[in-house]
């Protein structure tokens, strides 16, 4: 779990439920677009006659977190709504038989009966939304719902709108919950492995030309055909293919070589053949050999052995600009060290969230729960195309399943980053212009983005603002981490 990870940008105060400080995202706040959107999905409840019933409308919310507000709008006022509507389509409307603006207005009534419906109520509807909330002294966090809608030109118009709002958010105590202090410090064993691991990713491998057995660490280039058993010991061979293999290579006496392989192969000489069985265990990583027996055929074909390069300058040269093996070496301890560090205090700190997350219980809203397992499901789905997953892969998918197996971790996610929102209240912990500035600058020259550009796009779909509140998401953790590790 990532404090920074989270798409919820609200900020809850200890009595009313108020946005965040710095603003909230687009989604989560009563902006024009949220409450036009009310208005158009209020347009098929709206009519040149009477109408009254109620409308399901957007995703289930969570009662504890719902807020109703019920609005009339006096007569008059419809109606003045209606009459500039309908001049507007008179002047502008174009009917066969007659002139320009003298289109008589019962005919403009009755053949632009629906638009001038949805006009009307794009023009009330929303000022009015937002006056209610402000009388109430709530922010939604949600679009807001109609439930019921009564719309007649010369009667008041009457609407109802439910949507969500955060909860109080109570986190006293939270500068007594302790997280342990993670010895991050490097030791020579872990450097040392990490060394022959750079070693071995630099091998070469030569084929060996003398006349001689295989030994360990020697790698068998081999030929082989294995006819698969089940348990019983019955011979698969009429319902299931061969396995087969024309230039496979075995590493012997490997730990994960399987051990028969190796005890096979070992002495063996280049040319010769062998037959043995396998017994694979009931935990076998490939599944279709798990606990099974395979007798197989072999030939080995060759000998090829693992050329280590030397610990030397050269191969510091080799790694990058380094001079000697030195200070190759002290780059390399320095590295592993702030990555163990990092790595560790991340876990740390993802603790330290968790026992917040725990220890403080409140209501959540499903909205912002359903944005925040869209936010894992796109995560997930890039990295399967990163992994070549195609698009009607993806489509085939049942998501209805995957976004019931993401809910728990997506309410993690949620809960510790509201409660990070609230305490970073508590403490006044803001991002300085600077700390946005330099963050900027380092998504702009990792996306090889002009920073002006960049600006302007994040600007405009409201990048800036959830890139400022995971920043301070981010601060909040890491002061509170060091305060409170021990």
């Amino acid at each position: 779990m990532s404090p920074t990870e989270s798409t919820t940008t609200p900020q809850t105060g200890e009595d009313t439920q108020q946005p965040a400080e710095t603003g909230a995202h687009e989604s989560t706040q009563a902006t024009d677009q949220d409450t036009n959107y009310l208005a158009e999905t209020s347009a098929d409840s709206a009519h040149d006659h009477e109408h009254d019933h109620t409308h399901d409308h957007g995703p289930t919310l969570n009662p504890e977190c719902t807020r109703q507000v019920d609005v009339e709008v006096p007569a008059e006022e419809v109606s003045r709504a209606f009459a500039t509507v309908v001049k507007q389509y008179r002047r502008a409307a174009r009917i066969p038989g007659f002139r320009a603006g003298k289109v008589p207005e019962s005919v403009i009534r009755r053949k632009f009966a629906d638009q001038i419906q949805q006009d009307v109520l794009e023009q009330i509807l929303p000022p009015q939304f937002r006056a209610a909330i402000e009388k109430q002294g709530v922010q939604p966090v949600s679009q807001p719902q109609v439930t019921s809608m009564h719309l007649a030109d010369g009667e008041p118009m009457r609407f109802q709108a439910t949507f969500e709002v955060l909860p109080t958010i109570d986190v006293t105590g939270y500068d007594q919950v302790k997280v342990d202090r993670p010895n991050t410090t490097l030791d020579d064993a872990e450097f040392e492995a990490e060394l022959a691991h750079v070693r071995e990713s630099h091998a070469i491998m030569e084929p060996v030309e003398e006349d001689r057995p295989l030994v360990d660490g020697d790698f068998a280039q081999i030929r082989f055909t294995g006819l698969v058993h089940t348990g019983e010991g019955s011979a698969e061979g009429d319902t299931a293919k061969p396995i087969e293999g024309d230039d496979a290579t075995v590493e012997i006496g490997e730990p994960n070589t399987v051990e028969a392989f190796t005890d096979a192969l070992r002495g063996a000489k280049v040319g010769q053949q062998m037959q043995f069985e396998v017994s694979y265990p009931e935990d076998f990583t490939e599944k279709r050999l798990a606990g099974k027996s395979v007798a197989y055929d072999v030939e080995v074909k060759g000998i090829r052995k693992k050329i280590l390069p030397e610990l030397d300058d050269a191969f510091a040269k080799q790694m990058g600009e380094y001079e000697t093996l030195d200070v190759f070496k002290e780059k390399l301890r320095e590295h592993m060290a702030n990555d163990k560090r990092r790595r560790l205090e991340s876990d740390a700190k993802d603790t330290l969230i968790g026992s917040f997350v725990e220890r403080f219980q409140f209501p959540v809203p499903e909205s912002l729960l359903q944005q925040q397992i869209d936010a894992r499901l796109d995560r997930g789905l890039r990295a399967l195309a990163a992994q070549g997953m195609t698009t009607e892969q993806m489509r085939n998918l049942d998501f209805t399943r995957l976004r019931t197996a993401q809910r728990e971790s997506a309410m993690n996610e949620l809960c510790g980053s509201l409660i990070l929102d609230r305490i970073a209240a508590i403490e006044n912990i803001e991002v300085a212009d600077e700390e946005m500035e330099s963050q900027l600058q380092l998504l702009a020259y990792q996306a090889r983005e002009p920073i002006e550009i960049l600006r302007k796009r994040l600007t405009e779909d409201g990048g800036l603002t959830r890139i400022r509140e995971q920043l301070r998401r981010e601060k909040t953790v890491n002061q509170l981490f060091e305060r409170l590790a021990a």
